[in-house]
């Protein structure tokens, strides 16, 4: 079977597009490596997407699962490895050796947040281990936190946390940051805020929830009691197997306009593999949208 669309993905980008394109009559395949739903899986509660007052990642996921099988997309487990298109058709590859066909194909892999490596810290994500202080740091209203990283991100993480937080600690491993001075000012007038350099972050202490972090100083060990830990050290896009149709930017996400084309015919990115200003379940959802009916619009 040669389907319409393919979408290769199911976090809330993926299923979002394949609930639109399947309400454009077109026939759909999702295809998702791990969990479908995607990072928002790890939320314990969502309390920034419209509609919702509050709802766990693991619902969201649920539901817009639930609508697009509903809407009528197939959904495999499978993680695709490759891509080849002969003629206008987009042949998927699969590591398990299965391979799928399509017409228009949407990329929606996310982008992975980089992690510390520690004991337990996938195990406390979600529950302490946070990857984003817009997201998660209303939780954390008058409690002391910590924000691991020293560019940009981390900075503007730090700045909106000081403003909820009892107390910020910023933990960098280098002397000085690499992101703008002027975000470094601004945090260093914070009172509650308080810079710790030459630091890394070595082990993670909590039964099922994060209550401190023990960082190295110059070979000293320090143990700073916290509810949250914000991991601030960049994120991972996955589109090595597509780096052949889709131009990417030296950090991998791939380049595309506002309407999710790329510079392939009939192959749309949508989501936070693509590059862009801001990465929330919100943009991704709209990036969905966007790029099915780009891929509808492309079909005829």
């Amino acid at each position: 079977m040669i389907y319409d669309i393919i979408v290769i993905g199911g976090g809330p980008a993926g299923l979002t597009a394949a609930t639109y394109a399947r309400r454009a009559g077109k026939t759909v395949l999702v295809l998702e490596k791990d969990a479908f739903g995607g990072q928002i899986n790890w939320s314990p509660r969502v309390e920034n997407f419209p509609s919702h007052i509050s709802i766990s990642g693991v619902e969201l996921g649920d539901m817009l699962l639930a609508q697009a099988m509903e809407q009528g997309a197939d959904v495999e487990l499978e993680e695709v490895c490759g891509l080849e298109i002969k003629d206008g058709i987009k042949c998927v590859k699969t590591l398990s050796g299965a391979e799928f066909e399509c017409r228009a194909l949407v990329i929606a892999t996310g982008a992975k947040p980089r992690m510390l490596g520690l004991e337990r810290e996938q195990e406390l994500v979600g529950n302490g281990v946070c990857f984003c202080a817009v997201c998660d740091g209303a939780f954390y209203k008058d409690l002391p936190v910590a924000v691991n990283g020293g560019g940009n991100s981390a900075l503007q993480d730090a700045l909106l946390l000081s403003e909820k937080c009892s107390r910020v600690y910023l933990i960098h491993r280098r002397d000085s940051f690499r992101g703008e001075a002027k975000l470094v000012e601004a945090l260093r007038e914070k009172a509650n805020v308080e810079f710790v350099l030459n630091a890394s972050v070595t082990a993670l202490e909590g039964e099922k929830e994060l209550e401190a972090v023990v960082v190295d100083i110059q070979g000293e060990k320090r143990k700073i009691p916290v509810a949250g830990l914000f991991v601030a050290i960049g994120h991972r896009p996955d589109n090595a197997a597509f780096s052949g149709f889709v131009e990417l930017d030296d950090a991998g996400y791939a380049l595309s306009g506002e309407d999710c084309r790329t510079v392939t015919e009939g192959v749309f990115v949508a989501g936070d593999c693509r590059r862009k200003s801001v990465h929330q379940l919100t943009t991704a959802v709209a990036d969905g949208s966007v790029a099915a009916l780009a891929a509808c619009e492309y079909l005829g």
